[in-house]
């Protein structure tokens, strides 16, 4: 992991098209601007994981569900 220090106004840029930029600072929330193609997926964190829990139970959900045909046969 890299870990940088930014100022208000400054950025870091990863690779070639996606730019993001310190736009405010404000007490102990930092307002960041995320400039990318419109390919490329940005998500918060918090929500990255509930998506991911949300997979892993709609599996287990359809693995249950595929043991209780098997078990009707």
């Amino acid at each position: 992991m890299l870990v940088l220090s930014r100022k208000k106004g400054e950025s870091i840029w990863l690779d070639d098209q996606t730019e993001i930029t310190i736009s405010e600072i404000k007490g102990d929330q930092v307002r960041i601007a995320i400039k990318a193609p419109k390919n490329i997926t940005i998500l918060r964190g918090e929500l990255r994981k509930e998506i991911s829990e949300s997979n892993t139970e709609a599996v287990k959900i359809d693995n249950f569900i595929d043991f209780l045909k098997h078990e009707k046969k």
